[in-house]
């Protein structure tokens, strides 16, 4: 999945995926360091999506006020 069309939902979904993965022993060391890689890089997307909305959100809200 290219990461320019990926989804907050998508990528939280990944992440609780390998998540429930690593609680429950499903990765082999070989898989590891990749996913915990995967799963930095999909928190710093889902922080970047959540400041661009909340910046959104604000300018829309600023533009009722006035």
């Amino acid at each position: 999945m290219e990461e320019n069309k990926l989804t907050y939902k998508e990528a939280m979904a990944e992440i609780e995926d390998i998540v429930t993965k690593l609680e429950n022993n499903q990765l082999d060391v070989d898989e590891l360091s990749g996913k915990v890689k995967r799963v930095s890089e999909l928190i710093a997307f889902c922080k970047s999506k959540l400041h661009e909305t909340e910046e959104e959100v604000e300018k829309i809200l600023k533009t009722i006020e006035d």
